[in-house]
Protein backbone atom coordinates (compact mmCIF):
# COMPACT_ATOMS: atom_id res chain seq x y z
CA UNK A 1 0.00 0.00 0.00
CA UNK A 2 0.79 3.81 -0.45
CA UNK A 3 1.24 4.49 3.07
CA UNK A 4 4.14 1.69 3.68
CA UNK A 5 7.67 2.43 2.15
CA UNK A 6 8.15 -0.11 -0.74
CA UNK A 7 11.58 -1.88 -0.11
CA UNK A 8 12.41 -1.33 -3.74
CA UNK A 9 15.89 -0.92 -4.72
CA UNK A 10 18.21 1.91 -6.08
CA UNK A 11 18.84 0.24 -9.27
CA UNK A 12 15.49 -0.13 -10.32
CA UNK A 13 14.41 3.13 -8.83
CA UNK A 14 17.30 4.97 -11.48
CA UNK A 15 16.76 2.59 -13.87
CA UNK A 16 13.15 3.83 -14.54
CA UNK A 17 13.56 6.97 -13.92
CA UNK A 18 16.99 6.37 -16.81
CA UNK A 19 14.14 4.83 -19.37
CA UNK A 20 11.46 7.77 -18.72
CA UNK A 21 13.78 10.02 -19.37
CA UNK A 22 15.22 8.53 -22.52
CA UNK A 23 11.81 8.50 -23.76
CA UNK A 24 10.50 11.35 -23.00
CA UNK A 25 14.13 13.22 -24.42
CA UNK A 26 12.93 11.07 -27.89
CA UNK A 27 9.66 12.31 -28.02
CA UNK A 28 10.52 15.23 -27.64
CA UNK A 29 12.54 15.17 -30.72
CA UNK A 30 9.48 15.25 -32.79
CA UNK A 31 7.01 17.35 -31.19
CA UNK A 32 8.10 20.56 -30.95
CA UNK A 33 8.89 20.10 -35.06
CA UNK A 34 5.39 19.12 -35.02
CA UNK A 35 4.18 22.18 -33.08
CA UNK A 36 6.55 24.74 -35.08
CA UNK A 37 5.96 23.34 -38.58
CA UNK A 38 1.71 22.98 -38.27
CA UNK A 39 1.86 27.11 -38.14
CA UNK A 40 4.29 27.46 -40.43
CA UNK A 41 2.44 25.62 -43.26
CA UNK A 42 -0.48 27.41 -42.57
CA UNK A 43 0.82 30.74 -42.98
CA UNK A 44 2.24 29.14 -46.37
CA UNK A 45 -0.67 27.64 -47.49
CA UNK A 46 -2.79 31.01 -46.23
CA UNK A 47 -0.55 32.41 -48.82
CA UNK A 48 -1.68 30.49 -51.77
CA UNK A 49 -5.26 30.99 -50.39
CA UNK A 50 -4.91 34.81 -50.83
CA UNK A 51 -2.89 35.10 -53.44
CA UNK A 52 -3.29 31.72 -55.56
CA UNK A 53 0.06 32.27 -56.69
CA UNK A 54 1.26 28.32 -57.63
CA UNK A 55 4.14 28.93 -56.13
CA UNK A 56 2.70 28.57 -52.55
CA UNK A 57 0.53 25.89 -52.79
CA UNK A 58 3.93 23.85 -54.12
CA UNK A 59 5.81 25.33 -51.12
CA UNK A 60 2.77 24.27 -48.94
CA UNK A 61 2.99 20.83 -49.49
CA UNK A 62 6.71 20.69 -49.33
CA UNK A 63 6.75 21.62 -45.90
CA UNK A 64 3.77 19.24 -45.49
CA UNK A 65 5.52 16.10 -46.40
CA UNK A 66 8.19 17.15 -43.82
CA UNK A 67 5.34 17.29 -41.35
CA UNK A 68 3.77 13.94 -42.07
CA UNK A 69 7.10 12.56 -41.75
CA UNK A 70 7.78 14.50 -37.85
CA UNK A 71 4.11 13.79 -36.90
CA UNK A 72 4.49 10.06 -37.53
CA UNK A 73 7.67 9.73 -35.37
CA UNK A 74 5.89 11.92 -32.26
CA UNK A 75 2.73 9.28 -32.33
CA UNK A 76 4.68 6.38 -31.86
CA UNK A 77 7.20 8.08 -28.84
CA UNK A 78 4.32 9.03 -27.57
CA UNK A 79 2.15 5.72 -27.17
CA UNK A 80 5.56 4.03 -25.31
CA UNK A 81 6.14 7.13 -23.11
CA UNK A 82 2.50 6.54 -22.14
CA UNK A 83 2.65 3.08 -21.57
CA UNK A 84 5.53 3.59 -19.29
CA UNK A 85 2.94 4.97 -16.25
CA UNK A 86 1.60 2.08 -15.70
CA UNK A 87 4.49 -0.47 -16.48
CA UNK A 88 7.31 1.62 -14.97
CA UNK A 89 4.94 3.89 -12.19
CA UNK A 90 2.11 1.51 -11.11
CA UNK A 91 2.41 3.13 -7.82
CA UNK A 92 1.52 7.10 -9.03
CA UNK A 93 -0.80 5.55 -11.30
CA UNK A 94 -2.94 4.00 -9.17
CA UNK A 95 -2.21 7.20 -6.49
CA UNK A 96 -3.75 10.04 -8.97
CA UNK A 97 -4.79 8.45 -11.90
CA UNK A 98 -8.32 10.03 -11.25
CA UNK A 99 -6.24 13.10 -11.33
CA UNK A 100 -3.98 12.21 -13.74
CA UNK A 101 -5.73 10.19 -16.77
CA UNK A 102 -8.38 12.86 -17.28
CA UNK A 103 -5.93 15.22 -19.28
CA UNK A 104 -4.35 12.37 -21.02
CA UNK A 105 -7.99 10.93 -21.77
CA UNK A 106 -9.23 14.58 -23.50
CA UNK A 107 -6.40 14.38 -25.28
CA UNK A 108 -6.90 11.08 -26.58
CA UNK A 109 -10.41 11.57 -27.60
CA UNK A 110 -10.51 14.69 -28.25
CA UNK A 111 -6.96 16.39 -29.71
CA UNK A 112 -5.52 13.37 -31.04
CA UNK A 113 -8.74 12.37 -33.07
CA UNK A 114 -9.72 16.01 -34.12
CA UNK A 115 -5.80 16.00 -35.57
CA UNK A 116 -5.26 12.64 -37.02
CA UNK A 117 -8.58 13.30 -38.80
CA UNK A 118 -7.83 16.65 -40.55
CA UNK A 119 -4.29 15.48 -41.18
CA UNK A 120 -5.73 13.19 -43.77
CA UNK A 121 -7.69 15.58 -45.67
CA UNK A 122 -5.10 17.77 -45.31
CA UNK A 123 -2.58 15.42 -46.91
CA UNK A 124 -5.04 13.58 -49.48
CA UNK A 125 -7.80 16.29 -50.36
CA UNK A 126 -5.46 18.73 -52.32
CA UNK A 127 -8.03 17.86 -55.18
CA UNK A 128 -11.22 16.74 -53.76
CA UNK A 129 -11.68 19.28 -51.28
CA UNK A 130 -12.44 23.29 -51.76
CA UNK A 131 -9.49 25.15 -51.34
CA UNK A 132 -11.18 26.56 -48.42
CA UNK A 133 -11.91 23.86 -46.81
CA UNK A 134 -7.90 22.30 -47.20
CA UNK A 135 -7.03 25.59 -45.80
CA UNK A 136 -9.17 25.05 -43.04
CA UNK A 137 -8.38 21.57 -42.60
CA UNK A 138 -4.50 22.13 -42.16
CA UNK A 139 -4.95 24.90 -39.61
CA UNK A 140 -6.89 22.38 -37.63
CA UNK A 141 -4.44 19.92 -38.08
CA UNK A 142 -1.88 22.35 -36.27
CA UNK A 143 -4.77 23.27 -33.27
CA UNK A 144 -5.53 19.67 -32.76
CA UNK A 145 -1.70 19.18 -32.19
CA UNK A 146 -1.32 22.04 -30.56
CA UNK A 147 -4.62 21.05 -28.00
CA UNK A 148 -2.90 18.07 -27.36
CA UNK A 149 0.45 19.46 -26.40
CA UNK A 150 -2.53 21.90 -24.02
CA UNK A 151 -3.49 18.57 -21.84
CA UNK A 152 -0.06 17.13 -22.04
CA UNK A 153 1.18 19.95 -20.00
CA UNK A 154 -2.08 20.12 -17.51
CA UNK A 155 -1.28 16.91 -16.41
CA UNK A 156 2.49 17.56 -16.14
CA UNK A 157 2.27 20.97 -14.86
CA UNK A 158 -0.30 19.51 -12.31
CA UNK A 159 2.77 17.24 -11.11
CA UNK A 160 4.64 20.17 -10.61
CA UNK A 161 1.67 22.05 -9.10
CA UNK A 162 -0.78 19.98 -7.45
CA UNK A 163 -4.21 21.74 -7.38
CA UNK A 164 -7.76 20.61 -7.62
CA UNK A 165 -7.34 17.40 -5.52
CA UNK A 166 -8.45 16.14 -2.39
CA UNK A 167 -7.37 13.21 -0.99
CA UNK A 168 -9.63 10.16 -0.15
CA UNK A 169 -8.59 8.41 3.14
CA UNK A 170 -11.15 5.35 1.94
CA UNK A 171 -9.89 4.62 -1.73
CA UNK A 172 -6.54 5.81 -0.72
CA UNK A 173 -6.35 7.82 -3.62
CA UNK A 174 -6.05 11.45 -4.89
CA UNK A 175 -9.45 12.49 -6.41
CA UNK A 176 -10.11 15.67 -8.83
CA UNK A 177 -11.88 17.89 -7.00
CA UNK A 178 -12.36 20.63 -9.80
CA UNK A 179 -11.30 20.25 -12.95
CA UNK A 180 -10.58 24.20 -13.81
CA UNK A 181 -8.16 24.22 -10.93
CA UNK A 182 -5.95 21.01 -12.63
CA UNK A 183 -6.78 22.85 -16.33
CA UNK A 184 -6.78 26.36 -15.92
CA UNK A 185 -3.92 26.56 -13.18
CA UNK A 186 -1.69 29.43 -13.36
CA UNK A 187 1.36 26.98 -13.67
CA UNK A 188 -0.29 25.11 -16.59
CA UNK A 189 -0.95 28.33 -18.39
CA UNK A 190 2.54 29.69 -18.39
CA UNK A 191 3.99 25.97 -19.16
CA UNK A 192 1.89 25.93 -21.85
CA UNK A 193 2.79 29.23 -23.58
CA UNK A 194 6.23 28.83 -23.24
CA UNK A 195 6.21 24.92 -24.50
CA UNK A 196 4.30 26.13 -27.73
CA UNK A 197 6.53 29.39 -28.14
CA UNK A 198 9.57 27.78 -27.80
CA UNK A 199 8.19 24.94 -30.57
CA UNK A 200 7.53 27.76 -32.78
CA UNK A 201 11.39 28.56 -32.58
CA UNK A 202 12.48 24.83 -33.47
CA UNK A 203 10.30 24.94 -36.86
CA UNK A 204 10.96 28.70 -37.54
CA UNK A 205 14.68 27.21 -37.16
CA UNK A 206 14.60 23.92 -39.22
CA UNK A 207 12.77 25.88 -42.08
CA UNK A 208 15.87 28.07 -41.92
CA UNK A 209 18.04 25.50 -41.80
CA UNK A 210 16.86 23.45 -44.84
CA UNK A 211 16.15 27.13 -46.68
CA UNK A 212 19.75 27.84 -46.19
CA UNK A 213 20.86 25.01 -47.60
CA UNK A 214 19.08 25.00 -50.75
CA UNK A 215 20.62 28.66 -51.15
CA UNK A 216 24.54 26.94 -50.48
CA UNK A 217 23.65 24.39 -53.05
CA UNK A 218 21.67 27.56 -55.11
CA UNK A 219 18.20 25.34 -55.63
CA UNK A 220 15.03 25.90 -54.88
CA UNK A 221 15.90 29.83 -54.70
CA UNK A 222 11.99 30.56 -54.54
CA UNK A 223 11.11 28.48 -52.03
CA UNK A 224 14.08 29.24 -50.00
CA UNK A 225 13.72 32.60 -50.19
CA UNK A 226 9.85 33.44 -49.69
CA UNK A 227 10.19 30.42 -46.99
CA UNK A 228 12.82 32.41 -45.25
CA UNK A 229 10.49 35.20 -45.15
CA UNK A 230 8.02 33.51 -43.30
CA UNK A 231 10.41 31.49 -41.21
CA UNK A 232 12.19 34.51 -39.95
CA UNK A 233 8.75 36.74 -38.63
CA UNK A 234 7.87 33.50 -36.98
CA UNK A 235 10.82 32.59 -35.55
CA UNK A 236 11.37 36.21 -34.17
CA UNK A 237 8.03 36.45 -32.80
CA UNK A 238 8.57 33.09 -31.14
CA UNK A 239 11.74 33.91 -29.52
CA UNK A 240 10.30 37.36 -28.05
CA UNK A 241 7.63 35.21 -26.88
CA UNK A 242 9.22 32.55 -25.43
CA UNK A 243 10.93 35.24 -23.32
CA UNK A 244 8.15 36.80 -22.32
CA UNK A 245 6.53 33.46 -21.45
CA UNK A 246 9.73 32.35 -19.54
CA UNK A 247 9.61 35.05 -17.23
CA UNK A 248 6.29 34.04 -16.24
CA UNK A 249 7.48 30.77 -15.83
CA UNK A 250 10.14 31.44 -13.50
CA UNK A 251 8.01 33.95 -11.58
CA UNK A 252 5.48 30.48 -11.11
CA UNK A 253 8.57 28.50 -10.21
CA UNK A 254 9.42 30.64 -7.35
CA UNK A 255 6.07 30.59 -6.33
CA UNK A 256 5.57 27.04 -6.40
CA UNK A 257 8.98 25.31 -6.81
CA UNK A 258 11.39 27.75 -4.82
CA UNK A 259 14.04 24.79 -4.39
CA UNK A 260 13.87 24.14 -8.25
CA UNK A 261 14.51 28.07 -8.64
CA UNK A 262 17.43 28.06 -6.41
CA UNK A 263 18.92 25.10 -8.23
CA UNK A 264 19.04 26.84 -11.41
CA UNK A 265 20.85 29.74 -9.65
CA UNK A 266 22.94 27.68 -7.57
CA UNK A 267 21.68 30.37 -5.14
CA UNK A 268 23.16 28.55 -1.07
CA UNK A 269 22.07 31.62 1.03
CA UNK A 270 19.12 34.20 -0.09
CA UNK A 271 18.54 37.13 0.59
CA UNK A 272 16.51 40.44 -0.58
CA UNK A 273 17.44 42.27 -3.98
CA UNK A 274 18.87 39.03 -5.38
CA UNK A 275 21.14 39.35 -8.64
CA UNK A 276 20.60 36.87 -11.53
CA UNK A 277 23.84 34.61 -12.30
CA UNK A 278 24.96 34.91 -15.81
CA UNK A 279 28.31 33.22 -14.75
CA UNK A 280 29.52 31.26 -11.59
CA UNK A 281 31.89 28.88 -10.41
CA UNK A 282 29.95 25.67 -10.48
CA UNK A 283 31.20 22.23 -11.14
CA UNK A 284 29.32 20.53 -13.66
CA UNK A 285 30.20 17.01 -12.29
CA UNK A 286 29.73 17.25 -8.68
CA UNK A 287 27.51 18.86 -6.36
CA UNK A 288 28.51 21.99 -4.18
CA UNK A 289 28.67 22.05 -0.82
CA UNK A 290 25.72 24.52 -0.43
CA UNK A 291 25.36 24.11 3.40
CA UNK A 292 28.83 26.21 4.08
CA UNK A 293 28.98 28.27 1.26
CA UNK A 294 27.28 31.68 0.92
CA UNK A 295 27.15 31.33 -2.75
CA UNK A 296 29.36 29.83 -5.61
CA UNK A 297 33.19 31.29 -6.46
CA UNK A 298 33.61 33.48 -9.35
CA UNK A 299 30.01 34.91 -9.52
CA UNK A 300 29.34 37.56 -11.88
CA UNK A 301 25.46 38.58 -11.90
CA UNK A 302 23.17 41.02 -13.42
CA UNK A 303 22.27 43.35 -10.06
CA UNK A 304 18.16 42.83 -8.84
CA UNK A 305 17.53 40.34 -12.24
CA UNK A 306 16.90 37.33 -9.79
CA UNK A 307 14.74 38.94 -7.55
CA UNK A 308 12.47 40.97 -10.63
CA UNK A 309 12.24 37.60 -12.31
CA UNK A 310 11.24 35.23 -8.93
CA UNK A 311 8.50 38.28 -7.58
CA UNK A 312 8.04 41.19 -10.01
CA UNK A 313 10.22 43.84 -7.30
CA UNK A 314 13.61 44.76 -7.25
CA UNK A 315 13.37 44.60 -3.49
CA UNK A 316 12.50 40.82 -3.24
CA UNK A 317 13.04 38.20 -1.43
CA UNK A 318 14.31 35.35 -2.59
CA UNK A 319 15.30 31.98 -0.70
CA UNK A 320 18.18 29.82 -1.54
CA UNK A 321 18.84 26.50 -0.87
CA UNK A 322 19.78 26.94 2.97
CA UNK A 323 16.74 29.10 3.86
CA UNK A 324 14.32 26.32 2.47
CA UNK A 325 15.94 23.61 4.34
CA UNK A 326 15.52 25.57 7.42
CA UNK A 327 12.78 27.49 7.13
CA UNK A 328 11.48 31.17 5.83
CA UNK A 329 9.38 33.75 5.44
CA UNK A 330 7.78 34.35 2.43
CA UNK A 331 7.13 38.08 0.62
CA UNK A 332 3.61 37.47 2.13
CA UNK A 333 4.43 37.77 5.66
CA UNK A 334 3.71 34.02 5.76
CA UNK A 335 6.14 31.03 7.11
CA UNK A 336 7.34 28.41 5.35
CA UNK A 337 8.43 25.38 7.55
CA UNK A 338 11.72 24.08 7.67
CA UNK A 339 12.07 20.55 5.63
CA UNK A 340 12.85 18.58 8.84
CA UNK A 341 9.48 19.85 10.00
CA UNK A 342 8.01 19.03 7.08
CA UNK A 343 8.90 15.37 7.20
CA UNK A 344 7.83 15.33 10.74
CA UNK A 345 3.91 16.25 9.97
CA UNK A 346 4.41 13.61 6.52
CA UNK A 347 5.42 10.59 8.75
CA UNK A 348 2.49 12.16 11.07
CA UNK A 349 -0.17 11.71 7.88
CA UNK A 350 1.43 8.39 7.17
CA UNK A 351 0.51 7.41 11.01
CA UNK A 352 -2.89 8.57 10.55
CA UNK A 353 -3.31 6.80 7.92
CA UNK A 354 -2.22 3.13 8.80
CA UNK A 355 -4.50 4.61 11.87
CA UNK A 356 -7.22 5.36 9.85
CA UNK A 357 -6.72 2.16 7.54
CA UNK A 358 -6.77 -0.27 10.27
CA UNK A 359 -10.13 1.33 11.71
CA UNK A 360 -9.73 3.81 14.08
CA UNK A 361 -11.42 7.13 12.28
CA UNK A 362 -11.66 8.97 14.79
CA UNK A 363 -11.97 12.91 14.92
CA UNK A 364 -8.08 13.35 15.94
CA UNK A 365 -7.06 10.63 12.97
CA UNK A 366 -9.40 12.81 10.55
CA UNK A 367 -8.04 16.00 11.16
CA UNK A 368 -4.33 15.04 11.27
CA UNK A 369 -4.47 14.04 7.74
CA UNK A 370 -6.57 16.88 6.68
CA UNK A 371 -3.90 19.05 8.17
CA UNK A 372 -0.68 17.42 6.84
CA UNK A 373 -1.86 15.49 3.65
CA UNK A 374 -0.17 18.34 1.71
CA UNK A 375 3.29 17.36 2.94
CA UNK A 376 2.81 13.39 2.78
CA UNK A 377 5.39 13.33 0.39
CA UNK A 378 8.18 14.32 3.01
CA UNK A 379 6.82 10.98 5.32
CA UNK A 380 8.82 8.60 2.74
CA UNK A 381 12.33 11.60 2.67
CA UNK A 382 14.85 10.03 4.88
CA UNK A 383 17.34 13.34 5.07
CA UNK A 384 16.93 16.54 4.29
CA UNK A 385 19.57 16.10 2.13
CA UNK A 386 17.31 14.33 -0.14
CA UNK A 387 15.10 17.14 -1.37
CA UNK A 388 17.59 19.26 -2.62
CA UNK A 389 18.14 18.56 -6.75
CA UNK A 390 20.84 18.17 -8.81
CA UNK A 391 22.05 21.59 -8.61
CA UNK A 392 24.88 21.78 -11.70
CA UNK A 393 22.89 20.27 -14.13
CA UNK A 394 20.02 22.60 -13.11
CA UNK A 395 22.17 25.54 -13.04
CA UNK A 396 24.04 24.80 -16.26
CA UNK A 397 21.06 23.31 -18.60
CA UNK A 398 19.10 26.75 -17.61
CA UNK A 399 22.22 29.27 -18.87
CA UNK A 400 22.57 26.94 -22.22
CA UNK A 401 18.28 27.46 -22.48
CA UNK A 402 18.75 31.31 -22.26
CA UNK A 403 22.15 32.00 -24.26
CA UNK A 404 20.79 30.05 -27.01
CA UNK A 405 17.29 31.60 -26.78
CA UNK A 406 19.15 35.24 -27.17
CA UNK A 407 21.31 34.08 -30.30
CA UNK A 408 17.84 33.07 -32.12
CA UNK A 409 16.24 36.22 -31.42
CA UNK A 410 19.37 37.75 -32.74
CA UNK A 411 19.90 35.37 -35.56
CA UNK A 412 16.31 36.00 -36.89
CA UNK A 413 16.68 39.58 -36.16
CA UNK A 414 19.92 39.88 -38.63
CA UNK A 415 18.80 37.00 -40.86
CA UNK A 416 15.19 38.33 -41.48
CA UNK A 417 16.47 42.03 -41.96
CA UNK A 418 19.01 40.34 -44.95
CA UNK A 419 15.61 38.08 -46.22
CA UNK A 420 13.41 41.12 -46.52
CA UNK A 421 15.34 43.93 -47.19
CA UNK A 422 18.84 42.63 -49.45
CA UNK A 423 19.42 40.21 -51.75
CA UNK A 424 20.45 37.00 -49.04
CA UNK A 425 21.22 34.66 -52.23
CA UNK A 426 24.21 36.67 -52.67
CA UNK A 427 28.02 34.62 -51.98
CA UNK A 428 28.09 37.42 -49.21
CA UNK A 429 25.56 35.79 -47.15
CA UNK A 430 26.64 32.51 -47.50
CA UNK A 431 27.81 32.66 -43.90
CA UNK A 432 24.73 33.73 -42.41
CA UNK A 433 22.99 30.53 -44.27
CA UNK A 434 25.92 28.06 -42.58
CA UNK A 435 24.62 29.71 -39.07
CA UNK A 436 21.38 28.94 -39.64
CA UNK A 437 22.05 25.44 -40.78
CA UNK A 438 24.14 25.10 -37.55
CA UNK A 439 21.43 26.51 -35.39
CA UNK A 440 18.79 23.26 -36.07
CA UNK A 441 21.02 21.06 -33.63
CA UNK A 442 21.11 23.60 -31.11
CA UNK A 443 17.65 24.74 -31.28
CA UNK A 444 16.89 20.98 -29.99
CA UNK A 445 19.88 21.37 -27.09
CA UNK A 446 18.05 24.74 -25.94
CA UNK A 447 14.51 22.76 -25.64
CA UNK A 448 15.71 19.65 -24.10
CA UNK A 449 17.53 21.70 -21.84
CA UNK A 450 14.84 23.58 -20.61
CA UNK A 451 13.00 20.21 -20.28
CA UNK A 452 15.66 18.81 -18.26
CA UNK A 453 15.46 21.92 -15.96
CA UNK A 454 11.52 21.69 -15.77
CA UNK A 455 11.80 17.99 -14.89
CA UNK A 456 15.20 17.27 -13.06
CA UNK A 457 14.43 21.04 -10.95
CA UNK A 458 11.43 19.02 -9.42
CA UNK A 459 13.61 16.24 -7.97
CA UNK A 460 13.15 14.11 -5.65
CA UNK A 461 9.02 14.86 -6.61
CA UNK A 462 7.13 12.98 -8.75
CA UNK A 463 4.47 15.19 -7.52
CA UNK A 464 5.27 18.20 -6.20
CA UNK A 465 5.23 17.67 -1.73
CA UNK A 466 2.81 14.68 -2.35
CA UNK A 467 4.88 11.73 -3.58
CA UNK A 468 8.87 11.17 -4.32
CA UNK A 469 10.47 9.12 -6.64
CA UNK A 470 11.21 5.88 -4.36
CA UNK A 471 7.43 5.85 -3.90
CA UNK A 472 6.14 6.49 -7.29
CA UNK A 473 7.76 3.50 -9.22
CA UNK A 474 6.94 -0.12 -9.93
CA UNK A 475 8.48 -3.43 -7.96
CA UNK A 476 9.89 -4.55 -11.03
CA UNK A 477 13.38 -6.39 -11.41
CA UNK A 478 16.08 -4.36 -12.76
CA UNK A 479 17.56 -6.48 -15.08
CA UNK A 480 13.89 -6.77 -16.91
CA UNK A 481 14.63 -2.50 -16.79
CA UNK A 482 17.81 -2.68 -18.07
CA UNK A 483 16.99 -4.88 -20.74
CA UNK A 484 14.57 -2.67 -21.99
CA UNK A 485 15.74 0.27 -21.61
CA UNK A 486 18.91 -0.86 -23.75
CA UNK A 487 15.96 -2.03 -26.21
CA UNK A 488 14.08 1.34 -26.44
CA UNK A 489 17.76 2.96 -26.91
CA UNK A 490 18.14 0.83 -30.06
CA UNK A 491 14.20 1.60 -31.13
CA UNK A 492 14.48 5.29 -30.48
CA UNK A 493 18.01 5.89 -32.00
CA UNK A 494 16.68 3.65 -35.42
CA UNK A 495 13.64 5.75 -35.51
CA UNK A 496 15.77 8.63 -35.29
CA UNK A 497 18.05 7.86 -37.95
CA UNK A 498 15.21 6.51 -40.51
CA UNK A 499 13.52 9.72 -39.79
CA UNK A 500 16.48 11.81 -40.83
CA UNK A 501 17.12 9.50 -43.53
CA UNK A 502 13.81 10.34 -44.84
CA UNK A 503 14.19 13.97 -44.90
CA UNK A 504 17.70 14.20 -46.01
CA UNK A 505 15.48 12.14 -48.92
CA UNK A 506 13.02 15.01 -49.21
CA UNK A 507 14.51 17.65 -49.10
CA UNK A 508 17.03 16.33 -51.83
CA UNK A 509 14.66 15.72 -53.71
CA UNK A 510 12.68 19.28 -53.03
CA UNK A 511 9.34 20.76 -54.42
CA UNK A 512 7.13 18.32 -56.53
CA UNK A 513 6.98 19.59 -60.48
CA UNK A 514 4.52 22.15 -60.33
CA UNK A 515 1.25 22.62 -59.46
CA UNK A 516 -1.66 22.66 -62.55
Amino acid sequence: MMYQLLDISASTIDWSRGQFALTAIYHWLFVPLTLGLALIMGIVETCYYRTRKRFWKDAAKFWQKLFGVNFAMGVATGIILEFEFGTNWSNYSWFVGDIFGAPLAIEGILAFFMESTFVAVMFFGWKKVSPGFHLASTWLTGIGATLSAWWILVANAWMQYPVGQTFNPDTMRFEMNSFFDVALSPFAIGKFCHTVTSSWIIGAVFVVGVCSWYLLKRREQLLAINSLKVATIVGLAASLLAAATGHDSAYQVAQTQPMKLAAMEALYQGGKAQSLSLVAGVSPFQQPDYLHQQEPPFKIGAPYALSILATNSFEGYVPGVQNILAGYTKNDGTKEPSVAEKMARGRRAIVALQQYRAGKQTPEVKQTLRDDMKYFGYGYVKSPDQVVPNIPINFWAFRIMVGLGMLFILYFLFAGHITWHKNIADDKWRWLCRAGIALVPLAYVATESGWIVAEMGRQPWTIQDLLPTWAAVSDLNSGSIIITFFLFLALFTTMLAVEINILFKQIKKGMEAPSV
